[in-house]
C-alpha cells in the first residue's frame, strides 16, 4: 500500500458553506498542507463533519507535495494559510519569511528510525549506526534533522554515518537492504516490521518520544502571513475553533468513521483496514485535544534543529508564534 502517492500534485477539496446562524466568511479561504495520511486527519475531519461550516468558514483544502511546498505557497501568496511541520516554519522564519504560526494540530513527529531486516540483529542501538547508511527523504528535511539529533544524543560520531537521499522510495530500499536503516513514516514502518526489520526509535509513540526527545514535540500547525493578521483575526479564530472541534472528534470517532472522513481519492484502492489500524494505534499520541501551541514542545524542535546544525544556535524564533488566537 502506498498512501503518500495516492494524491499527486495539488488537488483542491472544497468545504461546506456556513449555516445561516454561523459567521459568514468574507470569501473562500485556501489552506495548503502536505498529503501524508497522519498529517491530514484533523483537517479532513473538520471538513467532513462540518466544523468549518459551523465556524462560518468556506475552506478549500489544497494538497501539496510536502510541507516545504505548502509553506512556499503561503509565502508566495497562492494560499491563505499553510499547515506544516514546525521545522518547516522555523527554517522559513529564520530565513526571513514574514509568517506567524498561530495554532497546533500535532504533538509528535511522524517518523520512526527503523533498521533493515538484514541488519536487525547487528544494529541494536542508535549509536551502532556508525559505519552504516541511513535512508532519509532529503537533506535538511524533518526526518534528517531528527536522525541527526538522535545520533548526537546517543553519542554517535555523526561523521561515520552515511545518509542516502531516497525521496518517496525509502520503503523498498529499506526492505531490500539497499540501506541499513531509515527514517520512515506509516504505513512504511509497519511493512518494514512485517518484513523482519526492527524499530530503534518510534517517535510517533509517546513513550519513545519522551525517552528520546524529552517530551512532546510540536509538529503540524497552521501559519499565516504576518501582515494579514489584523484583517484575518476573526477568520483565524474561527479556524482555530473548527480545528479544536475536529481534534476532539479525532479522539471520539471510531477508526472506521475517521477513514470515512477522508476524500475518495485517498481511500479508493487503498487498504482501508490498515488505515483504521494506524489511526486506532496512533491517534491518542499524535493529536492534541487543543489547538493551543505548546511552547515547551516547540522549543524542543528548535533545539533539535540547532543540534542538527539546521538552525543557528543564536536563532531568535519566539517571534514566529502568535499565541493570542488560540488562547
Amino acid at each position: 500500500m502506498s498512501i503518500a502517492t495516492v494524491l499527486k500534485g495539488a488537488a483542491a477539496l472544497a468545504g461546506t458553506l456556513a449555516a445561516p446562524r454561523a459567521r459568514a466568511a468574507t470569501r473562500p479561504i485556501k489552506l495548503a498542507f502536505c498529503s501524508q495520511l497522519l498529517c491530514i486527519i484533523p483537517y479532513e475531519v473538520a471538513r467532513a463533519h462540518g466544523y468549518y461550516a459551523k465556524a462560518g468558514l468556506d475552506v478549500e483544502l489544497v494538497y501539496a507535495r510536502g510541507g516545504g511546498a505548502a509553506m512556499q505557497a503561503l509565502v508566495g501568496g497562492a494560499v491563505d494559510y499553510s499547515a506544516t511541520a514546525l521545522d518547516v516554519a522555523l527554517e522559513a522564519y529564520n530565513r526571513g519569511a514574514p509568517i506567524r504560526r498561530f495554532l497546533s494540530t500535532g504533538k509528535l513527529p511522524l517518523f520512526a528510525l527503523a533498521v533493515a531486516p538484514k541488519d536487525a540483529s547487528a544494529i541494536t542501538s542508535i549509536k551502532a549506526l556508525e559505519g552504516h547508511t541511513v535512508g532519509i527523504s532529503g537533506l535538511g528535511n524533518a526526518d534528517h534533522a531528527l536522525c541527526l539529533y538522535l545520533l548526537r544524543e546517543a553519542g554517535a560520531d555523526v561523521s561515520r554515518v552515511r545518509f542516502a537521499v531516497m525521496g518517496p522510495n525509502l520503503l523498498q530500499a529499506l526492505r531490500l537492504g539497499q540501506v541499513d536503516a531509515g527514517m520512515v513514516q506509516e504505513p512504511a514502518l509497519t511493512l518494514v516490521e512485517k518484513a523482519g526489520g526492527r524499530v530503534r526509535a518510534n517517535l510517533m509513540n509517546a513513550a519513545d518520544a519522551h525517552k528520546y526527545l524529552g517530551g512532546n514535540y510540536e509538529f503540524m500547525g497552521v501559519a499565516v502571513r504576518a501582515a494579514e493578521i489584523q484583517q484575518r483575526t476573526e477568520e483565524m479564530k474561527a479556524l482555530a475553533q473548527a480545528l479544536a472541534g475536529a481534534l476532539k472528534a479525532v479522539q471520539t470517532l471510531s477508526p472506521t468513521d475517521l477513514v470515512k472522513s477522508l476524500p475518495p481519492e485517498m481511500t479508493t484502492g487503498a487498504d482501508t483496514g490498515a488505515m483504521r489500524d494506524l489511526l486506532a494505534k496512533y491517534r491518542a499520541s499524535l493529536y492534541p485535544t487543543t489547538v493551543k501551541i505548546d511552547l515547551a514542545a516547540a522549543n524542543r524542535v528548535a533545539r533539535a534543529l540547532e543540534i542538527a546544525g539546521l538552525l543557528p544556535r543564536d536563532a531568535k524564533t519566539s517571534g514566529l508564534y502568535d499565541t493570542a488566537i488560540a488562547g
